[in-house]
């Protein structure tokens, strides 16, 4: 019996599977957006507005861990799937140790840049005078964590390659609740604020980085030797052209972040806000958005091993229906989140911490605004993710741009130069739009060829 036969993948009804890959997926991803959610809302009731500020500002070097982490995770799982399809069993353990070792480098690599250069770096983030002190006090710490977070983060895509979802879940879980369970211990009872804040968070990702090592030592496919850990030119660059996509649509998050603070505190000193009510909102704002949009994430991950596996092994009607399914399911869980960022802003600001009644205001309007086109999130990640799973980076690369660089880049440095700061939240819906426009347009593009080679 060939491998591509033999493997579950190949084999099972596609329903059970996305629900299987996908769902611990969503838990895994929620659970990393977490680690910023718990620490925004203990420190905004411990410190306020500043504090909430501080973590915005901080919040681009995080989007580079992760950019790492998918650059060698999604890469080097999708490399194995497509390998393991072929029947390639040897070949797919050199993508998994490669990847698995790079991880470990660019975290060291990351922290040592970030203790070097941490103050004008966040100045550079756009931090302003009187938040630039909270900023250095977390981030000095949650540095030291990277290559923690890197191996956590991507980790978990090669421990879901191999079929184990629901352990991939569990590392990012057990990271989560001890940073949830020391954040307020170390905040109040030891009254250690941004620094109580940031131990909490290291301490948790250190723990799941060692879950995830236990795992590569004991995996299920095959024995991972020495051998397969020294990096090779040619097995790391093939990984890293399948996760280039989404390393750089990070890579791309944090180029806006950075633009988007600078302009919200600019245009936010300009206008009757300030400049800290803008920069605070945005950042909480973001990372509420970014629960809904890990279930996207989650879902178009989860996705990943059955298209590539079936793809390699050339059943494209199993293909088809795995990306059917997973629009389907990510479309409603992107309504619901509409509704919810529509009818109810105030109540999730307020989870926050208390503020002005012009702080409110402000998160209220930036809600209604540029979270207008939430409905039509799930279309960009989830077609980004099937090309690079396919095997065609260069088209997933360029869709996971669209939104970022091609679009919502230049709208929020043209429109505020008309339309101040208001300019700044209309960028965000018109580029949600026309980011879900092309890749759908792309999407149906693929799924016909398949067809058409189906006969």
């Amino acid at each position: 019996m060939n491998q591509a036969s033999a493997n579950p993948l190949g084999t099972a009804p596609i329903g059970s599977l996305v629900r299987k890959f996908a769902v611990p997926s969503i838990i895994a991803m929620i659970v990393s957006a977490l680690y910023n959610i718990v620490d925004q809302i203990f420190i905004g009731h411990s410190i306020g507005e500043l504090g909430n500020a501080a973590t915005n500002v901080a919040f681009p070097l995080s989007t580079v861990c992760i950019a790492i982490a998918l650059l060698l995770g999604i890469g080097g799982a999708a490399a194995f799937n497509l390998s393991m399809g072929k029947g390639e069993r040897e070949k797919a353990f050199y993508y998994i140790g490669n990847a698995a070792s790079l991880m470990v480098a660019g975290g060291v690599i990351l922290c040592v840049f970030t203790e070097l250069f941490l103050e004008p770096m966040l100045t550079f983030f756009g931090s302003p005078d009187n938040v630039l002190g909270y900023a250095k006090e977390y981030v000095r710490i949650t540095a030291i964590g990277f290559p923690f977070l890197i191996l956590t983060s991507g980790g978990a895509h090669l421990v879901r390659a191999d079929g184990s979802p629901v352990y991939s879940m569990a590392c990012n879980l057990a990271g989560a609740v001890i940073n949830t369970i020391l954040d307020p211990l170390l905040i109040f009872k030891f009254n250690m604020g941004m620094t109580g804040a940031a131990l909490a968070t290291i301490f948790g990702q250190i723990v799941s980085g060692c879950l995830v090592l236990y795992y590569l030592c004991h995996y299920k496919s095959g024995k991972l030797e020495k051998k397969h850990l020294l990096p090779q030119i040619g097995v790391a660059g093939y990984a890293m052209s399948l996760g280039l996509a989404q390393a750089l649509n990070q890579v791309a998050m944090m180029i806006v972040q950075i633009v988007m603070n600078n302009s919200l505190t600019h245009y936010g000193a300009a206008s009757t806000y300030g400049e800290s009510i803008p920069l605070a909102c945005a950042g909480i704002i973001s990372k509420v958005g970014m629960v809904f949009f890990s279930v996207c994430i989650g879902i178009a991950q989860g996705m990943q091993p059955i298209v590539s596996f079936n793809y390699g092994a050339k059943k494209y009607d199993r293909v088809k229906q795995a990306v059917r399914l997973s629009f389907v399911s990510g479309s409603i869980i992107c309504i619901v989140a509409f509704i919810m960022f529509q009818l109810f802003p105030r109540q999730i600001i307020g989870l926050f911490g208390d503020g002005s009644e012009m702080y409110f205001r402000f998160a209220e309007r930036y809600f209604h605004i540029y979270m207008f086109c939430t409905f039509l999130n799930n279309i960009q990640p989830l077609t980004s993710t099937f090309c690079s799973a396919i095997g065609k980076p260069l088209k997933g690369t360029f869709l996971a741009l669209t939104r970022q660089i091609l679009f919502l880049l230049p709208l929020i440095i043209i429109f505020p130069l008309v339309m101040g700061i208001d300019g700044i939240m209309y960028a965000g819906p018109i580029s949600d739009f026309l980011a879900a426009a092309i890749s759908l347009w792309m999407l149906r593009i693929e799924l016909r060829k398949m067809s058409e080679i189906c006969g």
